[in-house]
């Protein structure tokens, strides 16, 4: 049986895919957990730089497989209460599957391709930068359902569009182009390929200091939008870290001998 998340690392990059590609990555209870799994486990591994989320197939992902709307609160194949919050963070089991891309302390590039709907598009939100095809098809879409989303998108919508936008999106529902959701700032990005411009990003962002890179995510995710007397002291407390290290020493001699640097990771 195929896994329904497959995982590749190679260069650095962790290559993770939704592999569901004949229900377009629908997403069953048990893809929410291991979407989760998947983010906690390629967030950890060693020599991990950044990483690439894509799903195989026509597109990103469908969203919520209707099946599972029969018991939303339990169950799949693990039997795990979906609603129960996981260790010691504050998502549940649904949320975990875009949260867990934030605890991330890499960088996450999804590539987002054909459709992205509902919770698909919410797992995508969790990333830290997305690159979608031009006519990609994106929604928030529970509101078809009768439903609020609900897999993380307080934590992630209101970074990337203002209020307004977020309300629009949520009460109708509509779906939008991937050229569209670059204007709105759903997604950073277009690109005709963007499975290959994310990991061509992916690989920019590998040869940069591994220190430098993981730093810098901690500082705009826990300063962005806070106030001067957080922010200001996280900046200096962050950057005495990076000053002096032996990835920032090799940072200034590889640019002063023209030369393209060789980083170690801790």
């Amino acid at each position: 049986m195929a896994e329904l998340i497959e995982v590749s690392v190679a260069g650095g990059i962790a290559d993770v895919r939704l592999n569901r590609p004949e229900k377009y990555n629908a997403l069953t209870l048990e893809m929410f957990c291991e979407i989760g799994d998947a983010a906690e486990r390629v967030g950890a591994t060693p020599g991990v730089r950044a990483i690439v989320l894509s799903g195989n197939g026509r597109g990103f992902s469908a969203g919520i497989d209707t099946s599972a709307f029969g018991s939303p609160g339990g169950g799949g194949a693990s039997g795990k209460n979906m609603f129960e919050r996981t260790g010691k963070s504050a998502a549940n089991r649904f949320q975990r599957a875009a949260c867990a891309w934030q605890d991330a302390p890499v960088p996450v590039i999804a590539a987002i391709h054909g459709i992205a709907y509902g919770a698909g598009l919410q797992i995508a939100l969790g990333a830290d930068i997305r690159i979608a095809s031009p006519d990609a098809k994106l929604s928030v879409m529970e509101i078809k359902w009768g439903l609020i989303p609900d897999v993380g998108i307080t934590q992630t919508l209101p970074a990337v569009v203002s209020r307004d936008v977020a309300k629009d999106l949520i009460f109708t529902g509509r779906v939008v182009s991937g050229e569209e959701a670059n204007r709105l700032g759903l997604v950073t990005r277009v690109a005709a390929e963007p499975l290959e411009a994310a990991l061509e990003l992916a690989r920019e962002i590998a040869g940069k200091s591994p220190d430098a890179i993981r730093l810098g995510k901690q500082l705009l995710d826990e300063a962005w939008g806070a106030d001067a007397e957080t922010s200001l002291p996280l900046e200096a407390a962050l950057q005495g870290k990076a000053m002096g290290s032996k990835n920032q020493r090799e940072a200034v001699k590889a640019n002063l001998e023209n030369r393209t640097p060789v980083f170690e990771d801790s």
